[in-house]
């Protein structure tokens, strides 16, 4: 049961992240954490469209993650790509009856042992931005409570991305999110190196370096510039 208290501190946490400056990745992360913890969730994993309006992954709780949403994208078929094409949720899906819905996206995710897949869009009014897929392990549906409070997560942090922007302003919010985009490929660099240097898998490379570049005050992608270039050293 998640008490008020929780509630608070999430929407908190959120809200602190969307300062003048923030850290587009890093709030999109604590996005995917919090909708999982407070989700009673498994893994989530979270997808932005670019300047021609593709979709693109930006975030996921895990690599398996990130390679299930990678794989949707190479399809062109599963929940997030549903929900972002419709603007609407897409919940309570067992994944274990999706064959015909999803025939690439439903086997991958069966192997990967989740039982069923929820999709959240990062909407405002009439323009979605992106998508949330949720995965649990556990059979179970989510209630409308549940859901509820997932889309006001991500309305939350969709309006972050948004804020003092004109909607209206399509150029600008493209170069925002695109700017996103291209930090996520120096991040995910930045996590093959520090994962061969300190001997860890890639999320736990990328803990560390989210980890430093809190303390630190650091935006992340100048913290995963800094990994690649031998000019920062960092310890688990």
């Amino acid at each position: 049961m998640v008490t008020q208290q929780r509630l608070l501190e999430v929407f908190v946490a959120l809200a602190d992240t969307m300062v003048a400056e923030f850290d587009v990745i890093d709030l999109m992360h604590t996005l995917t954490e919090t909708t999982v913890e407070l989700l009673d969730a498994d893994a989530a994993g979270l997808m932005l469209a670019d300047q021609r309006g593709h979709l693109q992954v930006i975030t996921a709780t895990s690599h398996q993650i990130q390679e299930l949403e990678a794989l949707e994208l190479l399809h062109g078929e599963g929940p997030c790509v549903d929900c972002f094409r419709t603007g609407e949720a897409v919940t309570n899906v067992p994944i274990a009856e999706a064959g015909q819905r999803w025939p690439r996206f439903q086997p991958a995710a069966e192997r990967a042992g989740y039982s069923t897949v929820h999709a959240l869009p990062m909407r405002l009014r009439d323009q979605v931005i992106g998508s949330m897929n949720v995965y649990r392990v556990k059979p179970g549906r989510l209630s409308e409570t549940d859901i509820a409070l997932g889309r006001g997560l991500a309305d939350m942090a969709t309006i972050g991305l948004l804020q003092e922007r004109a909607v209206s302003e399509r150029a600008v919010l493209a170069e925002q999110l695109q700017g996103a985009l291209n930090s996520r490929i120096v991040i995910e660099q930045a996590k093959g190196v520090l994962a061969e240097r300190l001997n860890l898998d890639p999320d736990a490379s990328f803990a560390v370096m989210r980890r430093f570049a809190r303390g630190s005050g650091r935006p992340l992608l100048t913290v995963a510039s800094h990994v690649i270039n031998g000019t920062l050293t960092l310890r688990p």
